[in-house]
């Protein structure tokens, strides 16, 4: 069974891999309930979703909540699960149409609207502004996100694609303004090395960022933990590079000495950080979802970890 942490300044308690529910708006029959339950029985009790998923399939906009919604209802299970969405995504051409402030009072109050109606939900228990925009101060961003919490409608606060640096703004604009600040960082991270490229918008963990939530022990929830199937030898052009073939290498070394998958080992990596880190499986594959979550059984040395990740100077 999956154990439960305690999220540091909520009181949230959440298991140790949570489920992207971004691909079960693209499942036919009843496979996203499958999916549900297979994780629930498995100990998990944090999903993960975002008012923009899945625009890209024809129209399956918003269709990641409502499945996910009715999955809990189905269930009869809102009071034992953590629900985290995200809003204030960028336009993305004419199926994710939005304005040039993405992030305004206005834009941000009319996708938390949506979420709440498709998840049918009250309030939402971990919502993360999905991108930043530099052009705004970080303190009007707090005190306009506090201002939906004082309205009930979402509990704590999380940064998706943010730099440490933002986050430590507006937590420290919280903390002189007695508001609430972000409580996670949600960005891409995995034992591979993401190539440069790409969408801009998106970002990786960067040595600065590792460095600050050492030394801040703020929670990182990364998406994309296990580069896409990478350690699965799938060929993923985006993280395939000298880097990450030499990592891979060392993976199926490991995983074949510890009895384990080189997939299931690069999620223990992240599990085996200085902080707590509750990576995000996506998958809807059955067999490797049941993999993903034998992870929290594997068991990594000090040394194990630093040389799964030999010649990074930040780990």
């Amino acid at each position: 069974m999956l154990p439960t942490w305690h999220l540091p300044r909520t009181d949230l308690s959440v298991s140790a891999l949570c489920y992207g529910a971004m691909g079960h708006g693209t499942l036919e029959g009843d496979r996203a309930d499958r999916l549900f339950a297979q994780y629930r029985e498995a100990g998990g009790n944090f999903f993960d979703t975002a008012h923009c998923y899945c625009f890209w399939i024809a129209n399956g906009l918003g269709e990641s909540e409502r499945v996910l919604g009715a999955a809990i209802r189905r269930h009869g299970c809102r009071d034992q699960v953590v629900i985290a969405s995200k809003g204030g995504h960028p336009g993305a051409g004419e199926h994710y149409p939005k304005p040039d402030r993405y992030l305004s009072a206005e834009t941000v109050a009319a996708d938390l609207d949506d979420s709440l109606s498709r998840l049918r939900l009250d309030v939402i228990d971990l919502y993360y502004l999905h991108r930043d925009d530099p052009r705004l101060p970080a303190g009007e961003i707090i005190e306009m996100l506090n201002a939906e919490v004082r309205r009930g409608r979402i509990r704590f606060l999380g940064a998706s694609n943010w730099t440490a640096a933002r986050i430590a703004e507006a937590n420290a604009y919280a903390a002189a303004h007695g508001l609430r600040g972000f409580a996670a960082s949600q960005p891409q991270w995995s034992l591979a090395q993401r190539n440069a490229g790409g969408d801009p918008t998106m970002r990786a963990m960067t040595p600065d960022d590792f460095q600050w939530h050492a030394e801040t022990g703020l929670p990182v929830i990364p998406y994309t933990p296990t580069a896409g199937g990478y350690f699965a030898g799938r060929d993923v052009a985006s993280f395939d590079n000298p880097v990450s073939q030499a990592r891979r290498e060392r993976a199926v070394a490991l995983a074949a000495d510890l009895g384990c998958t080189p997939t299931k080992l690069a999620l223990a990596w992240l599990l085996h950080q200085p902080f707590l880190t509750i990576p995000i499986i996506g998958t809807t594959n059955p067999a490797h979802l049941a993999d993903a979550l034998g992870a929290a059984a594997v068991v990594l040395a000090a040394e194990q970890v630093k040389w799964l990740t030999e010649g990074m100077m930040w780990c």
